[in-house]
């Protein structure tokens, strides 16, 4: 009994130790982490930082009428080296643009599709968050179930989205230079 009991307890300690130090691992670099605890990403606002983060949101319905125009100047990001990545390397064309003395390097990106009854959530048809993403294989750190991070994110009023509704994004991000 004393031996089912000691196995029961090593295991149980090697399993908490294995737990931690995979949720961990994403904050063994200098500097924060992609998550806060295992399932929740790390997003901080980017409200007075270095990234100024800009959406706006067309939507029109499947015979091009104008439906609405939803716009913020806020949102999150992930305070990280592959964020930087992100902005780096994905974005091919950038320009430099002063913003209250402030020099910036801007990037735009915009992308449209339409939903269709397959492509659409089954629960609900309200969006909300928009996000743009970065999938890469995150199993090593011990968060094999996300393959993709939200590495810019933006929060809008929620919409309800029927099918043929064409959604277009124009994505404006800034990042300011020499932080």
């Amino acid at each position: 009994m004393r031996l089912l009991l000691f196995s029961v307890v090593a295991f149980s300690v090697i399993f908490l130790i294995g737990f931690i130090q995979s949720v961990a691992a994403d904050h063994l670099e200098s500097g924060t982490g992609f998550f806060v605890t295992e399932s929740k990403t790390n997003l901080v606002t980017s409200k007075n930082t270095n990234y100024q983060i800009y959406l706006q949101l067309v939507i029109r319905n499947g015979d091009g009428q104008l439906i609405g125009i939803l716009e913020n100047n806020v949102g999150g990001y992930i305070p990280h080296k592959i964020t930087d990545d992100k902005f780096d390397y994905d974005f091919d064309k950038k320009e430099i643009v002063t913003v209250d003395n402030k020099k910036y390097e801007k990037v735009q990106w915009t992308t449209s599709g339409g939903f269709t009854p397959d492509e659409m959530n089954k629960k609900t048809k309200d969006y909300s968050i928009w996000k743009i993403g970065y999938c890469l294989d995150l199993s090593d750190i011990g968060h094999g179930k996300h393959q993709c991070l939200s590495i810019f994110q933006v929060l809008l009023p929620t919409i309800t989205l029927e099918s043929g509704d064409v959604i277009t994004q124009h994505w404006t991000i800034l990042r300011e230079l020499g932080v």
